[in-house]
């Protein structure tokens, strides 16, 4: 767990057991964790620097969701978790639409747990750390060193893990690429969760690029699903 050595995680979590559990497992492995047990703990700590932010939804004065889409609007590369009871598909959707990276249902293994955390700060310390390049299709422009999107003359506000998905995209442009490879480089090989994930961030960057063609009447490039098969970036 060498990669959560210096890394710092905002857990936001009402149950004590539950809280106190998972703040010393984490601080075990060599993670700074701060806990807020409440919305309005989570909500004082916004000017703070954290790498990664752990959020239960089920929270006494009010619905974490809320506090998922403010950190998100708040600090648009910072990984999103939610760790909650709730497990319909429903929940799960919004709270990936929302804004979420990732969505862990209770009871979960202290191990799943804690190998999806170290699989999210090395995708983004990893993402931080790339070289001085630049990639072009057609109209859209991805600046990887400054984590950056224009279309046309538009700059684009993406969330990490869709930055990560076009640029993902991009690297095979006009090339099918499955679904599991997707996971594998987006997320992590060892992912546990449902890839509806995938689709959620799919179609959140569906609209972030049809939105921002409409405004600057650019052409922009468009993701083509391939059933049974995976996506593919079309310029």
């Amino acid at each position: 767990m060498e990669t959560l050595k210096g890394s710092r995680l905002l857990l936001v979590e009402d149950d004590v057991r539950i809280g106190s559990l998972l703040r010393s497992e984490l601080q075990a492995k060599g993670l700074a964790v701060t806990w807020a047990q409440n919305l309005a703990e989570a909500r004082a700590t916004t000017h703070d620097q954290f790498d990664l932010v752990m959020i239960d939804l089920g929270l006494p004065d009010g619905d974490g969701t809320e506090l998922v889409r403010e950190w998100r609007n708040a600090q648009a590369e910072i990984v999103i978790v939610i760790l909650t009871a709730r497990g319909e598909e429903i929940d799960v959707l919004v709270g990936l639409d929302a804004g979420a990276d990732d969505y862990l249902v209770k009871p979960v293994r202290l191990a799943e747990l804690t190998a999806r955390v170290q699989a999210h700060l090395r995708r983004s310390s990893a993402a931080l750390g790339r070289g001085d390049s630049f990639l072009r299709v057609g109209e859209l422009g991805l600046d990887l060193a400054a984590r950056r999107v224009n279309l046309g003359s538009k700059e684009l506000k993406l969330r990490s893990r869709e930055y990560d998905l076009l640029v993902r995209l991009a690297d095979d442009c006009g090339e099918a690429v499955r679904r599991e490879t997707l996971m594998d480089d987006v997320w992590d090989v060892n992912w546990f969760g449902s890839t509806k994930t995938l689709d959620v961030h799919i179609a959140a960057l569906r609209r972030v690029l049809a939105e921002a063609a409409q405004q600057t009447r650019v052409v922009a490039p468009t993701i083509t699903a391939l059933r049974g098969f995976g996506y593919r970036l079309d310029p």
